[in-house]
């Protein structure tokens, strides 16, 4: 099948090569030249406009970093509403529900229908093939596209209504900062006490305290040192701060994720939104005098998504 896509990051990019994997013919667009040249020695086409992405395949994917981006790459003068051949627009990024029902009005009335499908799993997980992807939108347009997501990994089908798979992904994010940042304290009070990094996470995978970032985030990027997951610290406080936005909207409460929030803002702060998310220990490192690290190498349990 002929696919375009835009956004060749730290996710598009191990993305595209599943696709091209899977046997699809890629059509590519991205505003650095450098993962596009990977890309195209390993057969995908490249395009200089996503006016020409959507020229080149029915089906269009993206998975772009910010909610403005999408929206510029779908209505700006060179956007895919001016593609001559698209008909299904596939959003993998994480734009909150107001811009994917926004975007998804847009496009129909062009005569192109959306589903947004937001993944989590992060770059590892792109590569691997093992993504959570959280597809909402017509049905009849999902089960067209199925096939083609199932080469991303787990694919969930949470509703026709526009922005209910963006929910979906604002719920996951929400709970994976909180644990993150909830972790990081937790271990670095720990090991201010006294006890071994690496036996601290080895108990609490064992017990009521284990989650996604003690079994896969801490092992994999913290107590190695390496703080090389793969995503960024600003798109986490961003994933959070549209939480919030969608949550004050519906009237829902969010009082301990005002403190999750602060907490991630102020890490962006000191250390740079581009950080690794895994960074936040290092804040807490900072005031306790501590780090989190192991003592020998340590092989990482099985990862739980998120």
């Amino acid at each position: 099948m002929d696919i375009g896509f835009i956004g060749a990051g730290n996710i598009g990019f191990p993305i595209v090569r599943r696709l091209i994997g899977a046997g699809h013919r890629l059509f590519v667009h991205d505003l650095n030249p450098i993962p596009l040249k990977r890309l195209q020695a390993e057969g995908a086409t490249i395009v200089p406009s996503p006016a020409q992405v959507a020229h080149s395949a029915e089906l269009v994917m993206a998975s772009l970093p910010t909610p403005q981006s999408v929206h510029l790459i779908v209505s700006g003068k060179e956007g895919l509403v001016n593609g001559s051949k698209i008909k299904c627009f596939v959003d993998l990024s994480t734009t909150g529900p107001t811009v994917a029902k926004q975007v998804a009005a847009e496009l129909e009335s062009r005569g192109i229908v959306q589903l947004d499908a937001p993944v989590s799993g992060g770059a590892r997980g792109a590569e691997a093939g093992t993504l959570a992807v959280m597809v909402s939108g017509k049905r009849k347009q999902f089960e067209a596209c199925e096939p083609v997501l199932r080469a991303l990994g787990r694919v969930f089908y949470v509703g026709e209504e526009p922005g209910l798979g963006q929910t979906m992904k604002l719920v996951n994010n929400y709970l994976s900062a909180a644990v993150l940042a909830l972790t990081a304290e937790a271990t670095v009070m720990g090991v201010k006490s006294g006890l071994d990094p690496e036996k601290m996470i080895e108990v609490l995978n064992s017990g009521s305290g284990r989650n996604g970032a003690t079994v896969d985030k801490f092992p994999k990027s913290v107590l190695t040192g390496t703080f090389d997951y793969g995503f960024a610290a600003g798109l986490m406080y961003k994933d959070v701060s549209l939480f919030a936005q969608e949550a004050e909207k519906l009237g829902s409460p969010t009082w301990i994720g005002t403190m999750v929030r602060q907490m991630w803002q102020f890490t962006c702060s000191q250390l740079g939104p581009d950080a690794d998310f895994t960074r936040i220990v290092q804040i807490n490192e900072q005031w306790a005098g501590v780090q989190v690290r192991a003592r020998r190498s340590i092989k990482a349990p099985t990862a739980v998504q998120g």
